[in-house]
């Protein structure tokens, strides 16, 4: 029997594999089988290259747990070990049989998944003791037994094994005992070891028999050794990849379309894509795309692995360029994964426009759900940007669907305004905005339907790369200023009509201190029209998306009443308003006329003087004049506000616009509608 020390470094190793070495502790169980598999699949290239001669037999690794001796139990029938071999790739720490064994064989290699040594020192974070009892294939080769209660020093003896291979056999401290349960150790198994490509048996399957679950003599294999990325895609149906589509993410929808990935150089990438169904926002989820790595699973953590905008795709990756180490910063700082990650951007590019040049029709029906993805990418990927402007869409209101270019073309003459700048009118739902789209319909113009979750970032972005363009809802401004041809002519009312005018209006609408009250001299067929400001609008849409607030997303909703002064129906609430109120109003305007007249003198003769040079005597007296004009102005909006408070017309109009604007509900639609009857 041979005693020593393991040849480390430093004898604090024990303590750091221990805490540090993983940041999950059931990692340890994928580093044990992956050893495993390791080991088969040397046996299988020697068998392949005519220097392992025997019989492979059963290759099945099994898993076993005995809770009375607490023992957790890796057993495989691969090349095993002698002790020599113990000796150089157990005892010498991070020395990997691995990386020598690739060396050799690397043109009949199957895939080897150590490139480390530290995986098997990974079982004693859950450990107070390891026994490795092995057989090497070698003619004549001792079984041995190697142990060790981790601390440096181990135990090396021969032992009775009749076949060849390793167990693993873990005695399991008292605080891992969680190691020692079933149902733990098949979730490990099916979180980690789902799609390694050698059997992994854990226990026998279960069946229902006279009401209650016994075993029967089949093994519990917890893998598929041959998962659908590994196959040849033109040996798959589309049934095929929905199907594991679901076996991935039950529950879900079919998804839109798949991308299937097979690359060989100069990185080995094989995996699926899924682009799946998103209804609503609260359906984006990233982090479902698992990251393999010779199908061992590594992570689903893939942001910063894998291009931003492809963390909302679901899927599997798998490459043995992805080293299987535990630190996502080292995965996301290593070379190999950011080609990989550039690649994965340009062959989901490429498929795009492969499925859009081969078949836009059906591209385009699948745009509505697709957008999502191809949006996202387009803002946070500018090489993706430049490949998919190619293949991106444009929908306007009347389902009509364009590339970027065939947009541009088609309103570049009638939609460029008096600055030489091309105007692409929007709305972001088709009904509530029905009345704005139509009047830019009769005027000539296009409108596109921007109604997706990401559309108001989107159009954002597409201003900073559309030169000389611009982003306006259709809503935000009356359709003859829109798009500006000309300068509109100037209102006829006098400033004492608007300002009478500004608060009848304001006085019939709820909610006035939303309202700013705008005069434009235009003609339409609304004498009122209700307009939202696009630079606020889209601030605070934006602020809602991203989920803060911010100074834009704290502000109440603010809206333009465009009053049309050229309307009839404008002229005769003039009218009406004149006769209803002008005696009144005439006599407070009198009386007013002459205090706002002294007060002007006296603020004009103290312009030029600071505020310790005016004299006290004309302060208080533009003080008192200030208080008259007030009372006075009280007096008026009273006036006013009666007439406003009587006049059917008002309060018409102004339901008229709140209703095109779809803001007109409940009890307030129910009185315009037995009004509307009472002046029928």
């Amino acid at each position: 029997m041979q005693k020593g020390q393991i040849n480390v470094t430093t004898e604090n190793l024990f303590p750091i594999i221990k805490k540090f070495l993983y940041s999950e502790h059931d990692i340890f169980l994928r580093e044990l089988i992956s050893n495993a598999v390791d080991a088969t699949l040397k046996l299988k290239t020697l068998s392949s290259v005519g220097d392992f001669k025997g019989e492979l037999g059963d290759l099945t690794i099994r898993v076993s747990v005995d809770k009375k001796k607490g023992t957790l139990t890796v057993s495989d029938r691969g090349v095993g070990m002698t002790a020599e071999e113990i000796d150089k790739y157990i005892n010498q720490i991070a020395l990997s049989s691995a990386e020598e064994f690739l060396e050799k064989y690397k043109k009949d290699a199957n895939a080897i998944i150590g490139h480390f040594g530290l995986g098997f020192y990974s079982s004693f974070m859950v450990s107070k003791k390891v026994e490795i009892v092995t057989k090497s294939y070698k003619e004549d080769a001792k079984a041995v037994r190697w142990s060790c209660d981790g601390t440096p020093e181990f135990s090396l003896e021969e032992t009775e094994k009749t076949e060849r291979g390793t167990d693993i056999i873990l005695h399991i401290d008292k605080d891992s005992k969680e190691f020692l349960e079933e149902d733990r150790i098949e979730q490990i198994l099916k979180k980690y070891c789902r799609y390694l490509p050698i059997p992994i048996a854990f226990g026998k399957k279960k069946e229902w028999k006279d009401g209650k679950e016994v075993e029967t003599g089949e093994d519990n294999i917890i893998n598929d050794t041959n998962p659908l990325w590994t196959r040849k895609p033109a040996d798959l149906k589309d049934e095929d990849y929905k199907k594991f589509y679901h076996d991935l993410y039950p529950g879900l929808e079919d998804p839109l379309f798949w991308i299937h990935l097979n690359v060989d150089y100069p990185f080995t990438l094989t995996g699926i894509l899924y682009f799946p169904k998103i209804k609503n926002q609260f359906e984006i989820q990233k982090n479902k795309i698992q990251l393999y790595c010779n199908q061992v699973f590594v992570t689903d953590s893939v942001e910063g692995i894998v291009p931003e905008f492809l963390t909302l795709l679901h899927g599997v990756l798998d490459s043995p360029d992805i080293p299987l180490n535990v630190s996502r910063s080292y995965l996301q700082g290593d070379p190999n994964v950011r080609k990989i990650s550039g690649h994965i951007t340009k062959k989901v590019a490429d498929r795009l426009q492969e499925i859009f040049k081969n078949d836009r029709k059906e591209f385009e029906k699948k745009w509505d759900d697709l957008k999502l993805f191809i949006e996202y990418g387009m803002m946070t990927d500018d090489k993706f940007y430049e490949r998919a402007e190619k293949f991106a869409l444009l929908k306007n209101t009347e389902g009509q669907y364009f590339t970027f270019e065939e947009y541009r073309n088609l309103i570049k003459e009638n939609q460029t305004d008096k600055h030489k700048t091309l105007i692409y009118l929007y709305a972001t739902n088709k009904e509530e905005q029905y009345v704005f789209i139509d009047k830019a319909r009769a005027k000539g113009y296009d409108v596109l339907l921007m109604d997706g979750q990401l559309d108001v970032h989107f159009l954002n972005h597409l201003e900073t790369k559309f030169k000389e363009s611009r982003f306006v809802r259709v809503d935000s401004d009356v359709v003859e200023r829109l798009i500006e041809k000309e300068d509109l002519s100037e209102s006829k009312l006098t400033e004492d009509q608007k300002e009478d005018l500004k608060e009848v209006f304001l006085q019939a609408i709820h909610d006035r201190d939303k309202f700013m009250v705008v005069f434009e001299h235009l003609g339409s067929d609304l004498p009122l029209q209700i307009t939202q400001s696009e630079f606020m609008r889209r601030m605070k849409d934006m602020s809602e998306l991203s989920g803060e607030a911010g100074m834009f997303g704290t502000l109440p909703e603010s809206y333009n009443l465009v009053v049309d002064t050229n309307h009839p129906l404008v002229g005769k609430v003039i009218e009406e308003m004149k006769k209803k109120t002008d005696a009144r109003l005439s006599k407070i305007m009198e009386k007013m006329a002459p205090l706002k007249k002294t007060k002007e003198e006296l603020e004009t003769a103290n312009k030029e003087k600071k505020e310790e040079e005016i004299p006290q005597a004309d302060k208080d007296r533009i003080a008192e004049l200030d208080k008259k004009i007030e009372e006075l102005e009280k007096k008026r909006k009273e006036i006013l506000d009666s007439y406003a408070e009587k006049s059917k017309l008002v309060r018409q109009l102004i339901d008229l616009a709140l209703l095109s604007n779809n803001m007109l509900r409940g009890e307030k639609l129910n009185t315009f509608v037995k009004r509307s009857i009472d002046l029928l």
